[in-house]
């Protein structure tokens, strides 16, 4: 078994568990003002998601200790080289991590009209952050053996734009449906009307992202020699367009389940373009950093693979239990009668 590709293998599962988990969080943040009409509605959305965001941040967590313990090079050269957006990320979500806590601590209108403010803005800068990332990172990096020659400015060309643009619409696809599914009355019917109207500038965008990837990447490369990978985009595509279908036919959970199917594909529809590279060079491809040269020892894979083995699986069960737990919907009345909600 080669552990160098159980480990990309791995790397990517985790990326896409976190856009697909915390990806409907940072939705449901930036819509926080636009479909919360009151203070009452603005609380049934924060307490949505309340049991289980902080949660979600752990596959992050994972996914950049995945990096580490398995590619060290990599890890090490892409917080160099990305330092810049990859801080103002981070800042994102602490500062919406903060405004949940802080926003019901006084109940002055002011105070919490600027923490709820803070939660749109601290949702839409890391969705949009996390798409030019990823986007840069499928056309590759100008870095040669002098190192990265790019800049923040860089980073935002077109595809890198475009990408975050997806993302962005992705996250607010998947969490207007989120809520649809977890609230009642006016504020899921608001929900489910926004990803209706959602829904066609996402796809408009998913067709400007596919044509640009065909002429900015090398990400069809591997569809091409393989064409039996072709499966997995063109399930992505397949879970777009039943994701309008379901909403049709007033089935939020089913196209809530598509939406998450959606971001999966989107996901590992770039990580497969990628093998086996993690941060390929624009400049040569030489320099590239791939899971053979930028990877631990073959020990440390070992006892690294051992580990995961254990407790990935661990960590999923937890967090099937907690989504079990608070699968009900929430309601105003019920959020009226619970200190210990937001």
């Amino acid at each position: 078994m080669d552990l160098h590709i159980v480990w990309f293998v791995l790397w990517g599962v985790l990326w896409g568990v976190y856009f697909m988990l915390d990806g409907f969080v940072l939705g449901a943040g930036m819509l926080h003002r636009v479909l919360g009409k009151s203070d009452a509605d603005r609380r049934v959305i924060i307490n949505s998601f309340g049991p289980v965001w902080d949660g979600n941040e752990v596959w992050l967590v994972t996914a950049g200790g995945a990096t580490f313990a398995a590619f060290p090079t990599t890890y090490a050269l892409m917080f160099s080289y990305l330092y810049t957006p990859l801080l103002l990320l981070l800042f994102g979500l602490i500062v919406r991590g903060v405004s949940f806590e802080f926003r019901g601590k006084e109940q002055g209108r002011l105070w919490r009209g600027c923490w709820d403010w803070a939660i749109v803005g601290a949702s839409f800068v890391p969705a949009l952050l996390f798409g030019v990332a990823f986007g840069n990172i499928f056309a590759g990096l100008p870095m040669d053996k002098e190192g990265y020659h790019g800049s923040l400015v860089y980073l935002l060309n077109p595809y890198g734009i475009t990408s975050g643009l997806l993302f962005v619409l992705l996250f607010l696809e998947h969490g207007a449906l989120y809520l649809t599914v977890k609230t009642e009355g006016e504020l899921s019917r608001s929900a489910a009307a926004a990803a209706r109207v959602l829904w066609i500038p996402l796809v408009l965008v998913a067709v400007g992202f596919l044509i640009l990837t065909g002429s900015a990447t090398r990400l069809y490369d591997n569809y091409l020699a393989a064409p039996v990978w072709a499966v997995v985009p063109l399930l992505a595509v397949a879970s777009l367009l039943s994701l309008r279908v379901f909403l049709a036919r007033e089935q939020p959970l089913a196209a809530f389940a598509a939406s998450c199917l959606t971001i999966l594909g989107v996901v590992f529809t770039g990580i497969i373009g990628l093998f086996p590279n993690l941060i390929p060079s624009s400049l040569d491809p030489l320099y590239s950093l791939s899971i053979y040269n930028s990877s631990s020892s073959a020990y440390t894979l070992r006892i690294m693979t051992l580990v995961a083995f254990i407790f990935v699986p661990i960590v999923i069960g937890y967090k099937i239990w907690v989504y079990r737990i608070f699968r009900g919907k929430v309601t105003a009345e019920e959020i009226a009668l619970d200190h210990e909600a937001y």
